[in-house]
C-alpha cells in the first residue's frame, strides 16, 4: 500500500505493508527529510499539525490508515538547530529566544500528547442566585474557569493540583492558552526545569574546579523545602483487586512481607480534570530476601538489572511499562481478622528509608517532557503501600515524592534516620557540597517560622499523596481464569517448575480460546519468556496476543505461536518432564532437559555451565525426569523436594528420618 506524505519540502509516496509499523513509516521518511532521527519527525492527520499520530509501535492497519491515505509531516521545533543571528558585531541571542539548548525531540506518553490538546477548563452551571441572564448566556459566575483556579482549589480541597493544570497555569504568564499540542512557539522560553542541588561542572569563573574549588555561581542554591503543589499521577487504578489478594497470599502463608513491582500503563483519569491516572495491570516479584518487618532487595545489583529487563521486554511487548512498586506492612492484631493500624498522622505514612527509595526510583524513571530544558521533568513513578488502616482492615495508600525530593537524593544530601519519620541531612565533606537547608512551619501562636532542617526535617516535606481505587466495571489486560504460579516464592512452596508449566500447558489444549487464555497470565509469560526457548519476535507476538482488543485476533494470533519453532521446541522439552520437576527451578533445569534429550533451543547457547547446583543434583542421564525418583526426596515435614546428598530438609532445615 501507498501512504502520501505531505512535508514542507513537498509530497512523497512512501511504500508500506499493511503490518509494518508506524515507526518503520519515520525511518524510511527520516532520510528524505533529512531529519536528525526518526523521532525528530511529528506526523499529524490534519495541515494545521492538531491531529498528532504517536502511536509509533501500532501497525499502519491498526492506526486506521487506507492504501492512497495523506498524512502531513514535519521536523519538530525541538529538534531544529537554533537560528542565531549573525553579525559582524558577534551579537548574541536574544534571552527570550531559549530555543538554543532545548533538548532533541522528546517522545512523551501517549496520554501527554492527548492531555495537552484539552484546554481543562471546568464548567459551571448557571448561578440561579447571581445569573440575572438567559440561558443562552454567561456571565463572571458562571463561566468556565480555569483548572489552577484558586478559588476552585480551595473550595474543592485540592492539595496537589494535577501537573497539567501547573503547566497551564505557567504557560498563562506567557499569553499561551487553549491547545498546547502544536510545536512550542520559538520565542517561548521553556518554562519546567528541575532543580538542581549539584555543584555545576566546569564553571568559568577561573577556579579550580570542584573540590578544588568553588564560588557563588556554581554553587548550588539554599533550600527551601515546602509542600509541593501539583503531582504527576493524580490517582493509581489496579485492574483487578486479585492482584492485591495474590501479592497478600505471601503474607497469610508465611507472615512476612512482600516486595513487587507495577507494570501498566498512564491512561487519563475521567474523575479529575486534565488528571492522569497510573492503571496497573500486573505485579512483578522479583528475587529478594523476606523477614516479618521488612524486605531486602538488591535493586543496585547487574542481577537485578538483568531481571528487570527481561519483565521489561515481555511488558513491552504487552503494551505496558513499570510504572511503580509496591510493598506490604502488615502485622495481625490482637483481635481476630484484624491487622495493626501503624501509619498515620501521628506517626508517619512512609519511612525515612521508603522515602530515599521512592526518590532512587523515580530519578531512574524520570517523566519525559518536551517543555523542560532537558527533556525530563519529575517522574509518574508511584509508590503504594499495603498496610492497616484505622478500622483494623488491610488497604493500600500511593504515595510519590517531590522533585525537591528527587534533586536531593541525586546529589546525595539525604539519608535515612533511625527515627522513621525523619530525613537526615547529610553532613558536609571535602567531596560533598550540602547547601543550607530550611522548612517552614506554624508555630504555636499560629505564626510561619523558618527552621533549619539540620540535621533532621519531618518527611512530610518532600511527600505528595495519591488517591488509589479499583474500577466499577473492570477490563483487565490479564484475565486468566487459571492463574500460574508467581515468582520468586519457593519460601511458601509456590515454584514456577517445568512440571507445574507441563500441567498447566496440557490444561489449555482442549480449544483455540483456552489457547488464547493460556497467555493471559503475567507470570506465564515472564517465566516461558526466561526459558529462552521463544525468540524475540515470538516473545513481541505472545505480547500481541495479549493486547489485541478483538477475541477473534487474538486467538489466530495464539494459533500462530502456538505453531512457531520456539513453541514446538518448548513442547519437546515439557514431554522430558515429569512430576520429579516440582523439585527444579529456573531456566536451568529447562536447559538441562533438552541437553538430556538432546535438542537446543534459541537460548540454550547462552545457558552458563553448570547453572543451577539444586537442578543438576537432581536430574538423571535421561532428561532429568527418568531417574530423578531415585536421587531426590520429599521431606515428610514440608513436602520440598531435596537432592540425594542432604540428610536435612534444604527449606526447613529439619531431619530427613
Amino acid at each position: 500500500m501507498i501512504i502520501r506524505v505531505r512535508t514542507p519540502e513537498g509530497t512523497h509516496r512512501i511504500e508500506m505493508e499493511p503490518q509494518e509499523s508506524l515507526a518503520l513509516l519515520l525511518q524510511r521518511l527520516a532520510p528524505i527529510m533529512k531529519a536528525p532521527a526518526p523521532d525528530a519527525i511529528l506526523l499529524t492527520r490534519d495541515p494545521d499539525g492538531q491531529d498528532i499520530v504517536a502511536e509509533f509501535e501500532q501497525s499502519i492497519v491498526s492506526l486506521g490508515l487506507k492504501h492512497g491515505d495523506m498524512l502531513f509531516a514535519r521536523i519538530a521545533a525541538s529538534a531544529r538547530p537554533s537560528e542565531e543571528p549573525r553579525s559582524s558585531g558577534g551579537a548574541q541571542p536574544r534571552p527570550g529566544n531559549a530555543h538554543s539548548n532545548k533538548p532533541a525531540f522528546v517522545k512523551q506518553d501517549p496520554v501527554d500528547y492527548e492531555l495537552e490538546k484539552d484546554d481543562g477548563l471546568i464548567k459551571r452551571k448557571r448561578d440561579t442566585k447571581f445569573c440575572k441572564h438567559g440561558p443562552n448566556a454567561m456571565c463572571e459566575y458562571c463561566l468556565p474557569v480555569e483548572p489552577y483556579d484558586k478559588e476552585h482549589l480551595v473550595k474543592n480541597n485540592i492539595k496537589h493540583m494535577p501537573f497539567y493544570a501547573y503547566l497551564r497555569q505557567i504557560l498563562s504568564q506567557y499569553k499561551v492558552s487553549g491547545d498546547i499540542s502544536g510545536s512550542v512557539p520559538p520565542n517561548l522560553p521553556l518554562p519546567l526545569e528541575d532543580p538542581n542541588y549539584c555543584v555545576k561542572p566546569s564553571c568559568k569563573s577561573g577556579h579550580l574546579p570542584w573540590p578544588g574549588g568553588i564560588c557563588s555561581k556554581c554553587q548550588p542554591p539554599a533550600i527551601t523545602l515546602q509542600r509541593q503543589t501539583f503531582r504527576m499521577v493524580d490517582n493509581v487504578e489496579f485492574a483487578t483487586s486479585d492482584m492485591i489478594q495474590r501479592l497478600l497470599s505471601f503474607w497469610r502463608n508465611s507472615r512476612c512481607q512482600r516486595f513487587g513491582l507495577l507494570y501498566g500503563r498512564y491512561s487519563r483519569s475521567t474523575d479529575i480534570p486534565l488528571g492522569v491516572k497510573a492503571v496497573v495491570e500486573a505485579i512483578y516479584e522479583p528475587k529478594q530476601s523476606w523477614e516479618e518487618d521488612g524486605v531486602k532487595v538488591a535493586i543496585e545489583s547487574a542481577e537485578f538489572e538483568d531481571e528487570i529487563k527481561r519483565v521489561d521486554a515481555v511488558a513491552e511487548a504487552c503494551g505496558i511499562k513499570l510504572i511503580g512498586m509496591i510493598f506490604t506492612d502488615v502485622e495481625a492484631a490482637d483481635e481476630p481478622n484484624k491487622v495493626i493500624f501503624r501509619r498515620h498522622i501521628d506517626s508517619y505514612f512512609l519511612t525515612a528509608l521508603e522515602c530515599r527509595l521512592a526518590a532512587y526510583m523515580q530519578n531512574k524513571h524520570k517523566n519525559a517532557s518536551r517543555w523542560a530544558s532537558d527533556g525530563h521533568f519529575g517522574s509518574k513513578f508511584v509508590t503504594c503501600c499495603v498496610t492497616g488502616n484505622q478500622d483494623g482492615d488491610i488497604d493500600v495508600t500511593a504515595w510519590q515524592v517531590s522533585n525537591s525530593a528527587m534533586a536531593m537524593q541525586e546529589a546525595d544530601l539525604i539519608v535515612p534516620s533511625n527515627v522513621p519519620s525523619k530525613m537526615c541531612v547529610h553532613t558536609a565533606t571535602k567531596t560533598r557540597y550540602v547547601p543550607d537547608v530550611f522548612y517552614t512551619y506554624m508555630n504555636e501562636y499560629n505564626l510561619k517560622v523558618s527552621a533549619n532542617a539540620k540535621p533532621a526535617f519531618p518527611i512530610e516535606y518532600l511527600l505528595v499523596n495519591l488517591t488509589q481505587g479499583f474500577p466499577l466495571d473492570p477490563h483487565p489486560l490479564f484475565s486468566s481464569s487459571k492463574p500460574f504460579a508467581i515468582e520468586n516464592r519457593d519460601h511458601v512452596h509456590q515454584r514456577q517448575t517445568l512440571g507445574m508449566l507441563k500441567q498447566h500447558v496440557e490444561s489449555a489444549q482442549a480449544s483455540p480460546e483456552t489457547l488464547r487464555q493460556l497467555f493471559m497470565d503475567f507470570h506465564f509469560l515472564v517465566y516461558i519468556s526466561s526459558l529462552g526457548f521463544l525468540s524475540p519476535d515470538e516473545v513481541q507476538l505472545a505480547g500481541k496476543v495479549v493486547s489485541e482488543s478483538d477475541p477473534s485476533t487474538s486467538v489466530r494470533l495464539a494459533s500462530q505461536l502456538i505453531e512457531s519453532a520456539g513453541w514446538q521446541t518448548l513442547q519437546l522439552a515439557l514431554q522430558e518432564a515429569s512430576a520429579s520437576d516440582l523439585g527444579h527451578t529456573g531456566a536451568g533445569s529447562a536447559m538441562e532437559h533438552m541437553a538430556g534429550a538432546g535438542f537446543s533451543g534459541t537460548g540454550a547457547a547462552d545457558t552458563p555451565q553448570g547453572a543451577g547446583a539444586r537442578a543438576g543434583a537432581g536430574a538423571s542421564g535421561q532428561g532429568g525426569g527418568g531417574g530423578a525418583g531415585n536421587s531426590a526426596w520429599a521431606c515428610r515435614h514440608c513436602t520440598f523436594m531435596n537432592s540425594a546428598g542432604k540428610d536435612s530438609c534444604e527449606m526447613c532445615a529439619l531431619p530427613r528420618d
